[in-house]
């Protein structure tokens, strides 16, 4: 049932009143904590006048003088000095209550759906909600790791780690860095078939593949598309880094996939002038508006462990070591 407007009024008017006393009252407080009313103003970032109508007012509300006023000097009368205690106490009882409010209001509950790749949420996502969770006691997560990029308005999904372009202009993103797509081989293949400097060279060679969504057998590279025929195609990009590791061909996989790999040396990456263009790493959203507080507090969480994620395998795969010979 609506509330007849000269009730609201009423209301409004008796809310105002109140704040108006209260705001009395901490003049007073930050008089006798201040020393001057002059201090006191500074304090409370008010004027001067304002501060001393403020407590004018109070006083003739009391019906007592509460501050000695002097041209020399300001010191607060018995009943000054019990109401500015009396005061302190209401004043932080007030603070209390609100501060309590707030804390339920902004504790962040519920439950966040996430999504992410396979291996990348595997590998750095989980560690990424799992810090999340134990800063945010009040929320629950699920977190989906699949290759597949579902629609996060049809699926209910709050937040997706996403790499590469994104097809649908409306989602909102933020990009927390980017990986590579390296072509890679073992260095035991190279010595036993030699390194490919061009990408038409890949024809002569075996090659451990992954089919895509288009399920098109080739790869892309800058300028250049190779039409491949692969002795050994996979579904599972593990089950093909276990190949190209043990010398069976070579492969393909982003820069996180192999970072350690080629760290240590067990990959080699090649064609790296041909590579195309850094896939970016995106944190993904299906709005800007009406973003619960969950959902931002989690992108402000994810960002920079993100980042700094990315770095580190950009940072890995630019220090490969030599091939051995």
């Amino acid at each position: 049932m609506e509330i007849p407007y000269s009730e609201r009024q009423s209301f409004t008017i008796r809310k105002n009143a109140f704040l108006d006393r209260l705001d009395e009252l901490a003049v007073l407080a930050a008089i006798l904590d201040a020393g001057t009313l002059a201090a006191a103003a500074r304090r409370l970032r008010r004027s001067p006048p304002m501060v001393s109508r403020m407590l004018a007012a109070l006083e003739a509300r009391v019906g007592a003088r509460l501050i000695e006023r002097t041209t020399r000097r300001q010191s607060p009368t018995a009943a000054g000095r019990a109401l500015a205690e009396q005061a302190r106490r209401m004043l932080a009882e007030y603070e209390a209550a609100i501060g309590q409010v707030r804390a339920r209001e902004t504790a962040l509950t519920g439950t966040l759906r996430l999504t992410a790749p396979l291996l990348f949420g595997r590998r750095h996502v989980t560690s990424v909600v799992t810090d999340f969770l134990a800063e945010h006691p009040g929320l629950r997560v699920e977190l989906m790791l699949n290759d597949r990029n579902v629609d996060l308005l049809e699926d209910g999904i709050d937040v997706a780690v996403r790499i590469g372009r994104l097809a649908d202009s409306t989602l909102v993103r933020r990009q927390v860095g980017h990986v590579r797509r390296l072509t890679i081989a073992s260095p035991d293949y190279l010595v036993r078939r030699g390194k490919p400097l061009r990408p038409a060279e890949l024809a002569r060679h075996d090659v451990v593949f992954v089919p895509g969504r288009d399920r098109l057998m080739e790869w892309r590279f800058r300028g250049a598309t190779v039409h491949l025929a692969p002795r050994l195609s996979v579904n599972e990009n593990d089950a093909m880094l276990n190949a190209a590791r043990a010398g069976h061909g070579i492969g393909r996989a982003l820069s996180y996939q192999v970072a350690d790999d080629i760290a240590a040396g067990r990959l080699i990456r090649i064609l790296s002038e041909h590579e195309p263009p850094p896939l970016p790493v995106q944190l993904v959203i299906p709005s800007a508006q009406h973003v619960p507080p969950r959902v931002r507090a989690f992108l402000d969480h994810a960002a920079a462990p993100l980042s700094r994620i990315c770095a580190m395998v950009e940072s890995q795969i630019v220090k490969q070591p030599a091939r051995r010979r």
